[in-house]
């Protein structure tokens, strides 16, 4: 059974930074792709990154572009988000998620696995 569980979040002031870490189990982790989502209240769940099986390949929603960085570390089954710069507009619960293909997506529901999720607060 695939079980992905988000860790990272919390409370930041605006301009400020934070990691998010999604560790993966029950699938070979390198040969899929991963995503990051968010949610924020009373809005629809919102694709953020996305990177390939390898790691070679990344795909951006415009809002984070420059300032979000997704990777993946395949020898510790984990995907992570570097998130910098963060603005009040990126408060929301972050999600993981994996997909049964090598190639990125920004499709929601492309993908078959999804975390629990992890808050993000930031602060004005």
């Amino acid at each position: 059974q695939v079980q992905l569980v988000e860790s990272g979040g919390g409370l930041v002031q605006a301009g400020g930074s934070l990691r998010l870490s999604c560790a993966a189990s029950g699938r070979t982790f390198s040969r899929y792709a991963m995503g990051w989502f968010r949610q924020a209240p009373g809005k629809e769940r919102e694709f953020v990154a996305s990177i390939s099986s390898s790691g070679s390949t990344t795909y951006y929603a415009d809002s984070v572009k420059g300032r979000f960085t997704i990777s993946r570390d395949n020898a510790r089954n984990t995907l992570y988000l570097q998130m910098n710069s963060l603005k009040p507009e990126d408060t929301a619960v972050y999600y993981c998620a994996t997909r049964l293909y090598s190639g990125t997506s920004d499709q929601l529901r492309s993908y078959d696995y999804w975390g629990q999720g992890t808050q993000v607060t930031v602060s004005s």
